[in-house]
């Protein structure tokens, strides 16, 4: 342990200064806690109370991280009360103290199994932090790292929808919970976590300041208001708008999640590329929610660049083993529905991300191929994220049926899928043809000719959705008419844009050169010195 604690702190913070305490080393009111445990919670405090948020940045995201695998792999933090008496705080509902219950029911939610009870202290202790930001008649002086910002916000939504998730269980749920949760009906309640983070958004004119960032404005305090001004309002609400898309997508209201980042620019440089988890995030839901209103260009476009991404910085990831898995689990879902959306809208791909669906869905694409559609229930179900449903009833009987609200969105996913069916047979044959009688198409596909017709109009329909806002064309695109009886056929050659491709890569140089000369004369400044 000793040599572990002399590893820890000069990793973690490099310090030779004195303690903030004169009883930094000693163990007086902290119990069973451990010294190393006891100094970084005293370092903890200090840094935060003073606002240094290089030194809160580097103990959140590695000491906190680290203390948890060494002394906390299976069991819970310190109990509130206890770091209270450790860091001499008076007060219970201080900021710190706030932020280190989010910290410990978090640890609990992670590593081990949340109790009811720490449910309901976990979502009230989440009001208390929200409730700091929103009711403050100006802006707080506290500053946050981004990471932990985007931390709490996705964390918030992560246990609502576990809370969801065992109130549907209502098997598995005693007596005691069920009273519980029936005095406690406003916990949790979807309405009210909706209301939070619009209310966050809202604070500092987020979708203000997102269009005047794609109209090319600078962002004042008369477009972003006071608190707009303020970092820690900004990134709390641009990632309360991430977390409304997730929320929005997890129960089935598509239309209104994309409204929600609609000024949202998806590029590296936008505010979400400061976090990779947000980024990621948000290009899957959003590329998810594209998927499900059929708009598989723009859900095949989102993936492919965020794909690319992931493989770049596949690195960074790997020496964060707590986010690993997270993230290998998201690159799985993106490959599973763009093996699907690749099948309903043929474009073309890039050869990083051809080769990753062929290593882990080759085998269902080829089943695909060869007209298995039960594979798509498979990638379907792989791909998904876990819905909720809006209201959780008592009643054992559910009203989306045995397999609950992911059954419902598999059955209109599947609706999709047999509207789709006949496309692929339907379009090889008129890529053998410039004019074909619909009696003649008819025969081939043993069919009735009204049928036939049923069938070229949905394959317009479906090829014209298909495109999604940026109209662009399919690799296998064809163009036809019907004319009476008669079908005429355009075999669309898409030819390659060189002087399109030329123009992006002198703007890619252009916009590299500004960032280098940038760096140049503005360099970052370096974490302080031991002094």
């Amino acid at each position: 342990t000793l040599l572990y604690t002399i590893k820890f702190e000069d990793m973690a913070w490099q310090r030779n200064e004195a303690p903030p305490t004169q009883n930094y080393y000693q163990e007086t009111g902290s119990g069973d806690v451990a010294e190393p445990v006891v100094n970084f919670l005293k370092w903890f405090y200090h840094f935060i109370e003073r606002n240094e948020i290089y030194h809160v940045e580097n103990m959140y995201e590695d000491g906190f991280y680290k203390i948890s695998e060494f002394y906390y792999k299976d069991k819970m933090w310190p109990a509130p009360e206890k770091v209270q008496e450790i860091v001499e705080e008076k007060d219970e509902g201080s900021i710190f103290m706030i932020l280190y219950r989010e910290l410990y029911y978090r640890h609990i939610y992670a590593r081990l199994k949340p109790t009811l009870e720490h449910r309901f202290d976990s979502y009230s202790n989440y009001c208390e932090l929200f409730a700091y930001l929103l009711a403050a008649e100006e802006p707080v002086k506290i500053e946050l790292p981004n990471k932990w910002l985007w931390d709490i916000i996705d964390e918030f939504v992560y246990q609502f929808q576990s809370f969801q998730q065992f109130k549907s269980k209502a098997g598995k749920i005693n007596d005691e919970e069920k009273n519980m949760l029936r005095d406690e009906d406003q916990v949790w309640k979807v309405t009210a976590v909706l209301n939070i983070l619009i209310q966050l958004t809202e604070k500092c004119n987020l979708n203000d300041q997102l269009q005047a960032l794609e109209e090319g404005e600078v962002v004042t305090e008369e477009i972003a208001g006071e608190f707009g001004m303020k970092p820690i309002y900004t990134m709390t609400g641009f990632f309360s708008l991430v977390g409304l898309l997730r929320l929005y997508c997890l129960l089935g209201d598509y239309h209104m999640a994309l409204s929600c980042i609609e000024n949202v620019q998806f590029k590296d440089k936008d505010m979400m590329a400061l976090v990779p988890a947000c980024q990621i995030t948000a290009n899957y839901y959003a590329g998810f929610a594209y998927f499900m209103i059929r708009k598989y260009a723009n859900t095949i476009q989102l993936y492919q660049h965020i794909l690319g991404y992931m493989q770049r910085t596949k690195q960074f990831f790997q020496n964060r083993s707590f986010q690993v898995e997270d993230i290998n689990k998201k690159n799985d879902q993106m490959l599973a529905l763009l093996a699907i959306a690749s099948t309903f809208c043929p474009l073309r791909l890039d050869e990083s991300v051809n080769i990753q669906i062929k290593e882990k869905q080759g085998d269902k694409v080829a089943r695909i191929q060869h007209g298995d559609i039960t594979v798509y229930d498979d990638l379907f179900f792989s791909g998904c994220p876990k819905f909720l449903s809006p209201v959780v009833s008592e009643n054992p009987t559910s009203p989306f049926g045995s397999s609950g609200p992911r059954g419902m969105q598999l059955q209109v996913f599947k609706a999709e899928v047999e509207q789709q069916r006949l496309i692929p047979t339907l379009r090889s044959f008129l890529k053998l043809y410039t004019s074909i009688p619909i009696s003649k198409l008819a025969k081939f596909l043993d069919m009735h000719e009204n049928e036939v017709r049923c069938c070229l109009m949905a394959f317009k329909h479906k090829k014209e959705i298909a495109k999604g806002d940026g109209g662009e064309q399919t690799t296998l695109d064809i163009d036809f008419y019907v004319d009476k009886n008669m079908i005429h056929i355009s075999d669309t050659k898409i030819a390659r844009h060189y002087g399109d491709y030329y123009v992006q890569q002198v703007i890619k140089l252009r916009d590299s050169n500004k960032l280098i000369m940038s760096a140049a004369l503005n360099p970052v400044a370096a974490g302080p010195t031991p002094p």
